[in-house]
């Protein structure tokens, strides 16, 4: 009865337009005209949500990638991204912070499984077929965030400021400097004009040694453009889901 007159109140007559009990119409506009709904068809077949069929790897990863927004955010408070204080930032998240250290391999692990969730949701697509007409646009989504979730990964190695994490990134961008065309090590660099100053290595380091600038550089891809980018994404995805009949049913 409480919960009939909330319903019933101005308020959340305001925030949900269409009652889910009044007709298939009815039900049908509260997701299209709802802004968390919309993304989602208004109707699926049972088949298609299937624990066996999806495993629930495509939604899992959405899971970590808001777990590792909300960790990141919460770490963010405690880091500076310069060489004097990172190391010592993250020495203190771990000894002095209250629940840091378990913040901290929180987001570390997440990181991990993300990667791994998102390579297994692409085998799961490939596997079932999910990629052909009218999905393969939605398949070249899917292929750049995972592309994005490794750059993810790779930039976010380098914020510890300790050894392991200076000579990954050391190795990593050597091999961007190998690559062809874009990097002054790599074939074909000649061509464009590519040199030491102006090589895809150089873009990343924003110089040609791993140091501050690298560090700020790091930071602000990992913390700023590839989370915007991968949200972005993630909305076309999902959307594109939704356009092409919802997920893709076993033939």
């Amino acid at each position: 009865m409480r919960f009939k007159r909330i319903r019933q109140s101005a308020i959340w007559r305001s925030v949900f337009r269409h009652s889910l009990l009044d007709s298939a119409r009815n039900r049908a506009l509260a997701v299209t005209s709802n802004v968390f709904l919309h993304i989602h068809p208004v109707r699926t077949k049972a088949s298609a949500v299937k624990f066996r069929f999806t495993f629930c790897l495509g939604g899992l990863a959405l899971f970590l990638f808001i777990v590792e927004t909300v960790t990141g955010v919460l770490l963010m408070f405690y880091y500076r991204p310069v060489p004097e204080y990172a190391y010592l930032d993250m020495k203190l998240i771990d000894n002095a912070v209250r629940f840091g250290m378990f913040l901290r391999n929180m987001h570390r692990w997440a990181a991990h499984a993300m990667v791994l969730l998102v390579m297994l949701h692409m085998l799961r697509v490939f596997l079932t077929g999910s990629y052909k007409p009218p999905r393969e646009f939605n398949w070249v989504i899917g292929v750049v965030l995972l592309v994005i979730t490794l750059l993810l990964s790779f930039t976010g190695y380098l914020l510890p400021w300790d050894q392991l994490a200076f000579w990954a990134i050391t190795v990593g961008t050597k091999m961007a400097a190998a690559t062809p065309f874009l990097g002054s090590e790599g074939p074909f660099h000649h061509l464009l004009g590519v040199n030491h100053f102006n090589d895809l290595r150089f873009l990343l380091l924003g110089d040609n040694v791993v140091g501050a600038n690298a560090l700020l550089r790091f930071y602000v891809l990992h913390c700023v453009l590839l989370p915007l980018a991968c949200a972005v994404f993630m909305a076309v995805h999902f959307w594109r889901i939704r356009k092409d009949g919802g997920i893709s049913r076993p033939l």
